[in-house]
C-alpha cells in the first residue's frame, strides 16, 4: 500500500531551516552516519512531491545534486528549470488534484514529501500523511521556518528509534487515524 511520508531533519526546537532559510546548521554534522537510514527509505521511495524552495535548493547545488531517479512533482506557481534527463512536473493547482496521480505513479512504492513543512501541511490538511520519520539533531535554533506548519491535530505512534554518534536522535512515528 502506497503511503505518504514525511522524512527530514530538525532541530531540537523543531526548526527545518534557520530564519534566514538556510540549513548550514544541519550541513554541519555532514551525512556519512545518516547515510543507511536514507537509503533504506528512498529505496522504498517510487514518487516525490517537494515546494520550488526546495527544489531551488537542490538546483542552487548544482544541477548533479539533483540525484532522484523517480518522478517529481514541484509545487510551483512560477516557471522553474527542469533537470535534463529527470522526470520532473510543476504542478500550480491544489495538492488534492495530484493525489490519485501520484499514488498511481508510486505503484507499489511510497511518496516522499520533501521539506518543507508547507508542503507537508497540504497533504497533512487532506488527511494524507501516515508517516513522519524526522531526524532531531542537537542543535536549539530559537526560530525558522517550522517541521509542520499544520493546523490539523496529528496522533502519533512511535514504530521506531535510534541514536546516532553525533547525538542526533532518528524517530519514526505512524500517524494514528
Amino acid at each position: 500500500m502506497t503511503r505518504f511520508r514525511y522524512y527530514v531533519a530538525s532541530s531540537l526546537d523543531g526548526f527545518i531551516a534557520d530564519r534566514q532559510n538556510a540549513i548550514d546548521w544541519l550541513t554541519a554534522f555532514g551525512f556519512e552516519e545518516f547515510t543507511a537510514d536514507y537509503e533504506r527509505f528512498i529505496g522504498d521511495v517510487g514518487a516525490i512531491v517537494m515546494g520550488a524552495s526546495t527544489y531551488e535548493f537542490i538546483l542552487g547545488e548544482g544541477v548533479d545534486a539533483y540525484s532522484y531517479d523517480v518522478p517529481a512533482w514541484v509545487l510551483t506557481h512560477r516557471e522553474l528549470p527542469a533537470v535534463p534527463g529527470k522526470d520532473i512536473r510543476f504542478h500550480a493547482g491544489n495538492v488534492d488534484d495530484l493525489v490519485d496521480e501520484l499514488v498511481a505513479t508510486a505503484g507499489s512504492r511510497d511518496i516522499w514529501l520533501v521539506g518543507g513543512g508547507d508542503v507537508v501541511a497540504q497533504f497533512t490538511r487532506l488527511g494524507r500523511l501516515d508517516e513522519l520519520i524526522v531526524t532531531v539533531m542537537p542543535v536549539v535554533l530559537g526560530g525558522g521556518a517550522p517541521l509542520l506548519p499544520a493546523e490539523t491535530k496529528l496522533d502519533l505512534r512511535l514504530t521506531e528509534h535510534s541514536v546516532f554518534p553525533s547525538g542526533a536522535v532518528g524517530l519514526r512515528y505512524d500517524v494514528v487515524r
